[in-house]
């Protein structure tokens, strides 16, 4: 049985991540920053075959822990990184976990014979740090795909600088590192939208929803969307998940970033879907799915499903 490792193995990717690999058979390893909550990991033993799951301690800023947690691996999948929009503190609570980790992590996977395939689950930030805007580059009506410059800005939000940066980093190793004796794939979704597996309440992704839904703005930043009916291009949780299981386990795609996106929608529209109401708008194409669909062979389900199972299951839970 091939072991895989999932540093954040139990958030809303996560998730959905260690359901497909423990659904192919695999034995999962899944990082804990506090074990002592197992609350947080529930979830987790009512996926098939969760016998073959163990739960793991693990900071990605210390390097012994992540030997450790490397150690045995022949597929590693590091989706470890906080997401999160009120920070009070960039340096500790985004930049310093997502660059030193991805750093320290890189550094340890060298060190490991066992590793053979490593999936880092990046954003679309890696492309756009302006997004759900567009780059400064292109206008409404363009698309985005692989092929198109990167673009940072310093007025980025700070998740997504570190995002894009933690992806630089990843393209300078593989760059400094031409014979490596094992494949590094990227992922860059879109706005991940879905149906939680787990009952938590700290997911900025499910937040996300959460405020779309009920027409929320707990800040400027979320007002803007609002103000401006914003075009958000989306994604269903479980395309994400599936993509990374096929990028894990497709040879011969080394130093690949792919793009997963679905449909872009207005704010406004994605308000109506999320209340099981029909969009006013089309759909618009904006983030490019071609390459993922090729490579990987996964079909983006349209952006109305994700919505619609997140607003089935929050009538759910309130009945």
């Amino acid at each position: 049985m091939k072991k895989v490792g999932i540093i954040g193995g139990g958030g809303f990717i996560g998730s959905y991540v260690t359901k497909q690999f423990l659904e192919n058979g695999y034995q999962v390893k899944v990082s804990a920053t506090d074990i002592s909550n197992k609350e947080k990991y529930a979830h987790l033993y009512k996926i098939a075959n969760a016998e073959n799951m163990e739960i793991c301690p693990l900071d990605v800023q210390d390097i012994s822990a992540l030997k450790t947690f490397a150690e045995g691996c022949d597929i590693l999948v590091h989706g470890g990184t906080p997401f999160q929009l009120d920070v009070k503190d960039p340096k500790t609570e985004l930049f310093d976990p997502t660059i030193k980790g991805t750093e320290n992590f890189l550094q340890v996977v060298s060190e490991m014979p066992t590793v053979k395939k490593v999936v880092f689950i990046a954003s679309v930030a890696a492309y756009n740090t302006n997004f759900p805007l567009l780059p400064d580059t292109k206008k409404e009506g363009d698309q985005f795909d692989e092929s198109d410059a990167p673009f940072m800005s310093e007025q980025g939000h700070p998740y997504a600088q570190a995002k894009f940066v933690a992806n630089q980093t990843v393209n300078q190793f593989i760059a400094d590192h031409p014979d490596l004796s094992f494949e590094i794939t990227s992922v860059a979704p879109v706005g991940v939208m879905g149906k939680s597996l787990s009952s938590r309440e700290d997911s900025t992704s499910t937040g996300l929803q959460f405020l779309f839904k009920n027409k929320i703005a707990p800040n400027p930043f979320i007002q803007m969307f609002y103000d401006n009916d914003i075009s958000f291009a989306l994604v269903d949780v479980a395309d994400v998940a599936e993509a990374i299981y096929k990028a894990a386990i497709t040879n011969n795609i080394h130093g690949k970033n792919y793009l997963l996106s679905s449909e872009s929608y207005r704010v406004s529209d994605m308000s109506l879907m999320l209340n099981n109401q029909a969009p006013k708008g089309n759909p618009a194409i904006v983030y490019s799915n071609v390459l993922a669909t090729k490579d990987l062979g996964v079909h983006f389900k349209p952006a109305k499903l994700p919505l619609n199972q997140y607003a089935k299951a929050m009538e759910g839970a309130a009945a």
